[in-house]
This record gives C-alpha cells, sequence and structure tokens, in this order.
C-alpha cells in the first residue's frame, strides 16, 4: 500500500530536482541564502569586532575604509561586523516565526481539508476573518502592546499573522492528495484519521508547503526590518538590520553607509529567499515537463 506512494514521490522529487538545478535564479538564490547561513553560523569568528560592546567615540564617524570596510556607527562600532551578526538575527526571526505558521497553518490547512463539511466551514470562515484584518495593523498593534520586546515575542507577531495563508494552501492541496487510492485503500484497512493525514496525506502534500514557508521566512524577515526601523521590532541594542537603519536614519545625509550597508542585506536576504521559493515552485510544478 505505502510503496506506491513512496515510489511516486521519489520520481516526483528527482525530477523537481533536474527544473530546479536547471534554474539559474533558483541556483542564485541558493548561493544567496547559503552565504546568509554561514555568515549567521559563525558570525563571531567572521566579524573582525564585537558588535556591541566594541564602542569607541574616537572613531566614530569613519566612512568605509581599510580598517573599517563599511565605516562605524554613531557609536564608534564596526559596521560590518554589526551586519555580519544582523545576518543571524534576521534568520533566526524568519525560520522561527515561519515554523510556528507552519505549525497552525499545517495543522488547521489539515484538518479543514480532510474533514471538510463543518469543519471546513468553521475554519476557513475563521481564516477568512483573520486575514480581512490588515496585517500591518495587527503586527503595529501587537508589537507596541509590548512594553518589554524580545525576539520571542516577535516570534509569535510574526507567527500568528502568517498561518492563514499556509492553512489555505494546505487545505488545498490534502484536498487533492485525500482523493488518491493509496488514501483510499488506507482507509479501507482501518487506518484511523490522524495515520492518514500523517502517513499518507501530509508526506504528498510537502511540495506546495516548502515553497510557501521558504517565501514566508523572506516576507518576515522583511517586516522584523521595517518593525525595527519604525522602533516597534527588536530592542535596540540588538544588531538587526532594521535597527541599524533606525539608527543611521536620523544622519543619512552625512553618514549614508548606516543605512545603505544594511539596506543591501536585506535586499539580498529577502531577494535569495524569494528567488529560491519561485525556483521550489516551478520545480514542483506538474504542468512542467522536463527538457529531452
Amino acid at each position: 500500500m505505502s510503496r506506491e506512494p513512496r515510489q511516486r514521490s521519489q520520481s516526483v522529487g528527482a525530477r523537481a530536482w533536474r527544473r530546479f538545478r536547471r534554474s539559474k535564479l533558483a541556483l542564485i538564490g541558493t548561493a544567496l541564502i547559503g552565504l546568509l547561513v554561514v555568515l549567521a553560523l559563525f558570525a563571531p569568528l567572521i566579524a573582525p569586532f564585537d558588535p556591541i560592546e566594541d564602542e569607541d567615540l574616537a572613531r566614530a564617524d569613519q566612512p568605509p575604509g581599510r580598517t573599517f570596510l563599511m565605516g562605524t556607527d554613531l557609536q564608534g562600532r564596526d559596521v560590518l561586523s554589526r551586519v555580519i551578526h544582523g545576518a543571524r538575527v534576521s534568520l533566526l526571526v524568519g525560520v522561527a516565526a515561519t515554523a510556528i505558521s507552519l505549525v497552525i497553518g499545517v495543522t488547521l490547512g489539515s484538518l479543514s481539508g480532510y474533514f471538510g463539511g463543518w469543519v471546513d466551514n468553521l475554519i476557513m470562515r475563521f481564516t477568512d476573518m483573520v486575514l480581512a484584518f490588515p496585517a500591518p495593523l495587527f503586527v503595529i498593534a501587537a508589537a507596541a502592546v509590548f512594553e518589554q520586546r524580545s525576539m520571542v515575542v516577535l516570534f509569535w507577531i510574526l507567527g500568528l499573522i502568517g498561518w492563514p495563508g499556509l492553512a489555505r494552501v494546505v487545505r488545498s492541496k490534502v484536498i487533492e492528495v485525500k482523493a488518491t487510492e493509496y488514501a483510499d485503500a488506507a482507509r479501507a484497512l482501518g487506518a484511523g484519521h490522524a495515520r492518514i493525514i500523517a502517513r499518507h496525506i501530509l508526506p504528498n502534500s510537502l511540495a506546495p508547503i516548502i515553497v510557501a514557508a521558504s517565501i514566508g521566512v523572506a516576507g518576515n524577515i522583511l517586516t522584523e526590518s521595517w518593525l525595527s526601523f519604525l522602533g516597534l521590532g527588536l530592542p535596540p541594542d540588538i544588531p538587526s538590520w532594521g535597527n541599524m537603519i533606525h539608527e543611521g536614519s536620523t544622519v543619512l545625509s552625512t553618514m549614508p553607509w548606516l543605512c545603505v550597508f544594511p539596506g543591501l542585506a536585506i535586499i539580498l536576504a529577502v531577494l535569495g529567499f524569494n528567488l529560491l521559493g519561485d525556483g521550489l515552485r516551478d520545480a514542483f510544478d506538474p504542468r512542467l515537463k522536463d527538457a529531452a
């Protein structure tokens, strides 16, 4: 019973991998994400200075040069070191918030698509209600409520606004997969609902979930950046790219490097995840055929 869907998923995965390798933009996105991951994992080893403690007003306001490749900020801290450590912050926020959205969205989407009926109506109407509320207003209001801002709080705020789209994607795929022969065979053999969903439906619904998750990480990185820029995101002592732009915005005309370099980092990170998401979407699209 399980051999057919396993062989089918392996063949689909092999075809998707061949299509993915042929996409230059997808490979560029993968390279950008790989660079982001390396910077995040080895930030203390790569950064030439401590991004928080190495304050020296005597070297403040220095433009990019040999010693400080990206210049220094108003407190004399090395901008390059802060940009490198900002990669760790952005990746952690993007992945953690997306993981929360995945847990909620996959759970509700699976239940909605599998059971249908009043369960589907209830979950989808609740999803519509959440989608009807403007996400930026919800984020700003939720961030303003918490006097003690922290990364954990930001994880939950971003995670709680990112699940509705995932739930809709999962629901559509589950409705498609549950009508297949191997799902019917599992039900005929007496498998329970939880087992059918976990062992037969979700494993064959991973493609759109992976694509949505990769794009969701990019959205969370961007949302954290503009929240921190508005002063509603991470605490000022955390070297995030949004905080760096917020600090440099007051002296943009005289010290543009304070905004330019973290801004470029945000662009490259978001671009990398979006290119990866587009590449995965094209790779898993069943309407595309492998070139001869």
